[in-house]
């Protein structure tokens, strides 16, 4: 028996290589392989004595020949095949463990041009294809953590079944796709193409999930590759693994704490924000938020931008709560917390900050037979643009409340409405499907706490109503879009409640 061995990632290959020798299978090694191969003691034959020929144009040409691939592919059932193999004098190969160059690691590390085209693998790629095409008669192993199952299951049986070996092919064909993925990805960058005509997304299981929206739904989380998110990257220190609406309503958390600069604190529901607040102490801002809608905070996911110290840990016992993220835990507070059933989530160090004035990564949704694309709604507008257009200006207070406002609203499903007062938010109507049933739902919730308060609409206004009855409730200043053909109606109808009102020139909407 032979095997082929290839690799830019030496992650368990000296053990899986000791155990294939000690079965008996003769090595084959591209040039980097045997070197570290031969340096731990295990012999293998390179590539050169298996061809007679030796690598051409600086070794971009190396593993490209048919006493390579002729080995690989030949059918063993094959009469034909055999008997041109036994001509040729080429020996079967019966393992491929191949891993490309890596690619990504060099685009993430700044390359370009012809420096990064030349970490693109042709002839690993052309292995692994070859081989899976051919899984029936040779092994193909593409992924390191794969090794010591592949190795155990031949010191068992001399062979892998089939199902492993089908499971293999299709495990290489997908390390392919996803390689080719990010180049295609990177070149469509390079060349300023948002949307190309064939779009590739390649992503990697994170883990499986207990269920999906519903316990009849099965589930699993991925990440998707190049990209780097909080969520993909969060660390769970306690706690039953997240459900899929958890993880959602972690995301819609994280997102929306994410936002803001001072500590704040966000309780998230049916992917909705329930209460956000902002506060110089994290503890009096999430007691801020837990006092603007203590009845759906319960059962929520909680968000909080600043570690989590006993103080807050402490008033969190207050209610109960499925999850919780934040970037880090003191001690105390972790030990108060695991004494609670809750999942706990410490969010990565924050990565490298973008340009968030330009579009960053592609948002997705699903629809029957296919996918509807977007730039993701995460560049910031220019808050010193935000327009007055009333008679009156909003105070400085108002102001600072109407750009806290503005923020968090651009996380609310549409129709979106957010009433805030003293870095608050004091109602939320969230999902509407008209802008006044919206303003009515966050005022009832506001009650007594929607008078000097400010709305925030993620829309602009069709009608006055909305204003009104914001107006009628205690509202004294407002900030929209604008962009309606009635604008000036809404701007007379603010001027008559002697409203100060805002257009950012920018919608949110969230479906």
């Amino acid at each position: 028996m032979r095997a082929l061995l290839s690799v830019s990632d030496p992650n368990g290959l000296v053990p899986f290589a000791h155990g294939l020798r000690e079965l008996g299978w003769e090595l084959i090694a591209t040039d980097g392989t045997r070197a570290l191969l031969v340096s731990e003691g295990i012999d293998a034959l390179s590539v050169e004595e298996v061809t007679g020929q030796a690598q051409l144009l600086g070794g971009r040409v190396k593993t490209l020949h048919p006493k390579i691939h002729a080995g690989i592919l030949a059918r063993r059932s094959n009469a034909q095949h055999r008997a041109e193999l036994e001509r040729e004098g080429i020996v079967p190969i019966d393992l491929v463990a191949v891993n490309l160059y890596p690619f990504r690691d060099a685009a993430t590390q700044g390359l370009s041009g012809v420096e990064l085209m030349e970490k693109v693998d042709i002839g690993g790629v052309t292995l692994l294809r070859a081989a899976a095409k051919n899984h029936d008669d040779v092994i193909v192993v593409a992924r390191p953590e794969r090794y010591a199952p592949v190795l155990e299951e031949l010191r068992e049986r001399g062979t892998l079944d089939p199902e492993t070996r089908r499971e293999l092919a299709a495990e290489a064909y997908a390390h392919t796709a996803s390689y080719d993925a990010a180049i295609t990805s990177r070149l469509y960058a390079e060349a300023g193409v948002c949307f190309p005509d064939e779009l590739l997304i390649a992503m990697r299981k994170v883990r499986d999930l207990r269920y999906g929206e519903n316990p009849h739904q099965q589930a699993a989380f991925y990440a998707v590759r190049g990209e780097n998110g909080a969520i993909t990257g969060m660390e769970q220190l306690h706690g039953k693994a997240p459900s899929f609406n958890n993880l959602t309503d972690l995301n819609a958390a994280w997102r929306i704490v994410s936002d803001f600069r001072q500590p704040t604190v966000a309780i998230s529901k049916r992917n909705n924000p329930v209460a956000v607040a902002s506060d110089p102490e994290i503890v009096r801002a999430y007691r801020s938020a837990f006092r603007a809608d203590s009845v759906a905070a319960f059962g929520g996911i909680l968000g909080a931008n600043r570690p989590v110290d006993r103080a807050l840990a402490h008033a969190l016992q207050d209610t109960f709560y499925e999850a919780i993220v934040a970037p880090g835990f003191d001690e105390e507070a972790l030990a108060l917390l695991k004494r609670q059933d809750i999942e706990i989530f410490r969010a990565p160090a924050s990565s490298p900050a973008r340009d968030r004035s330009k579009p960053g990564p592609l948002d997705f949704a699903r629809v029957a037979g296919g996918m509807l694309v977007q730039t993701a709604d995460d560049t910031v507008a220019d808050e010193s643009n935000f327009k007055p257009v009333t008679e009156r200006h909003p105070t400085l207070e108002e102001l600072t409340d109407l750009i806290f406002a503005w923020r968090v609203v651009r996380h609310v499903s549409s129709s979106g409405i957010v009433l805030v007062k003293g870095l608050m938010t004091v109602g939320i109507g969230p999902g509407q499907v008209s802008r006044v049933s919206a303003v009515e739902t966050a005022v009832r919730k506001a009650g007594e706490n929607a008078r000097l308060s400010v709305m925030a609409s993620d829309a602009y206004f069709p009608f006055p109503d909305g204003i009104e009855v914001a107006a009628r409730a205690g509202v004294t200043a407002l900030i929209q879009p604008g962009g309606s053909v009635r604008d000036q109606m809404m701007i007379e109808t603010a001027n008559r409640y002697r409203m100060a009102m805002l257009f950012t020139g920018r919608r949110h909407y969230k479906h």
